[in-house]
């Protein structure tokens, strides 16, 4: 249906200073003629592209003012939906910005669906699949590192990438095809290795991206970090000092955390969803242990476990069960109160439970977090990411890594069937396979479902 005029409200609804109220479709114009009275009677139809225009938005009903605004015109196809685009931007009232958008729907504009101006600029081919989605990610970003990446994928990086890819193996494909349909012309032993070359090329760069799958994963949706522990070792602590604020509830008194308490933190460019949870121990409370059980279960879910130990009294069960159920886990290993003496050493903890551990020691009283922000960046990048600065592609959804390995496989099993001399019939089939999944990164074979998910996760208005 996108013959349809669409509209809807651009901005957050709230109190702010500009509220916008975005049109897309063929009858955008004619719309912002009958809403839209300018400061010297020009109608917003005769007006070029890329306009702006001061004027009244009218009820074309009673005649009566909505709101004074600014009008803005961008003609297709050089506008965002690549179709005619009208933006109102008005006093950024609740009331107001609503009252503009049924005067829009009254007069034969329909309400758009979520992300279908992005859509729209997919469908209308301004931008791919790819870059639709980077759209979302620029929206969401929560760091500089983020909003970088997210940013360059806009601009068409991974697309450049795949494109490039794409680009190789039809190539390939019009050479294997030519020979098929023209048994009569054997290929010269030569082409047939220069074929293998461009498949393990491609391999290799299949290759390279699916590796830059974890990172994006981390820049896209950060880490869901777990403070974990037994009662009173300073985890809630551990929390205050690291968002540098009385968020969770602090006192002598073991237990005192019952329920998971959860914020967002910007740490060096890495977005982690940090979650304090209730003290993991035995007890006959029945609010505390329902706590409990929710703590054990966010340590089977969690990115990354930072495990707090109390360094000056004695390790406990408690402890050594915690340390056992996490070690399959990124573990960042805090051992608090350094200022005080301490009752054990490292060598006290099991060594196959400190496997691939980072261990720090801290003391959350006076000390400074440097070590422990170090050894979380450290253990969870290992050097690869670094704050607000992209120079590559990077694959940052699950969507594009799964196209992505299934590309490769095809192209080994093209390989295979190339080396061992078999049909080429059968290599085709493999040729073919990996264009197809790589076409669905970009959009150019991706199934209209898949789309219809991708867009139904954008806000609508954009």
């Amino acid at each position: 249906m996108t013959d349809q005029t669409i509209a809807a409200i651009a901005t957050a609804l709230g109190e702010a200073g500009i509220g916008i109220v975005r049109l897309s479709g063929s009858t955008a114009l004619d719309i912002a003629d009958r809403i839209f009275v300018t400061r010297h009677g020009i109608r917003p139809s005769t007006l070029p592209g890329y306009s702006v225009r001061y004027g009244r938005v009218v009820d074309p009903v009673t005649n009566r003012t909505i709101d004074e605004a600014i009008l803005l015109v961008m003609r297709a196809p050089r506008s965002y939906t690549g179709e005619d685009v009208v933006e109102f931007q008005c006093h950024g009232g609740v009331v107001v910005v609503q009252r503009v958008l049924e005067a829009a729907l009254r007069e034969g504009a329909r309400l758009a669906e979520p992300g279908e101006f992005t859509k729209r600029a997919f469908l209308n081919g301004r931008i791919d699949l790819s870059q639709a989605e980077a759209v979302m990610d620029v929206v969401r970003s929560r760091t500089e590192a983020s909003l970088a990446v997210a940013v360059d994928q806009l601009e068409g990086s991974l697309s450049r990438r795949i494109g490039a890819i794409r680009e190789h193996l039809y190539d390939l494909v019009v050479r294997v095809e030519a020979v098929i349909d023209y048994p009569e012309d054997d290929i010269p032993e030569m082409e047939m290795d220069e074929m293998a070359d461009v498949i393990r090329e491609g391999i290799a760069e299949l290759d390279r991206l699916i590796a830059t799958a974890d990172q994006g994963k981390v820049l896209r949706e950060g880490l869901k970090a777990v403070i974990t522990g037994k009662p009173n070792v300073g985890k809630s602590s551990l929390l205050n000092r690291l968002l540098d604020e009385q968020r969770a509830l602090v006192t002598d008194i073991p237990g005192t955390t019952r329920d998971t308490i959860e914020e967002v933190l910007n740490l060096k460019g890495i977005p982690l969803r940090l979650i304090d949870t209730a003290g993991i121990r035995e007890s006959v409370d029945l609010v505390e242990r329902l706590g409990v059980e929710r703590a054990v279960q966010l340590l089977k879910e969690a990115d990354l476990i930072i495990h707090v130990l109390d360094g000056s009294v004695p390790l406990t069960s408690e402890d050594f069960q915690i340390l056992a159920r996490t070690k399959d886990k990124q573990r960042v290993i805090v051992i608090n109160k350094s200022d005080l003496p301490r009752v054990w050493n490292l060598s006290d903890l099991p060594g196959d439970d400190l496997q691939g551990a980072k261990v720090v020691e801290i003391s959350l009283l006076e000390g400074e977090l440097d070590p422990l922000v170090d050894g979380i960046v450290e253990l969870v990048t290992h050097g690869m990411i670094r704050e607000g600065t992209s120079s590559h592609a990077i694959v940052t959804r699950a969507r594009h890594k799964a196209a992505l390995e299934h590309a490769k496989a095809d192209l080994e099993q093209a390989l295979a069937t190339l080396e061992q001399g078999l049909p080429l019939d059968l290599i085709s089939v493999g040729l073919q396979g990996a264009l197809e999944h790589l076409g669905e990164i970009t959009g150019e074979t991706v199934r209209e479902n898949v789309i219809e998910r991708i867009f139904a996760q954008f806000c609508i208005g954009k």
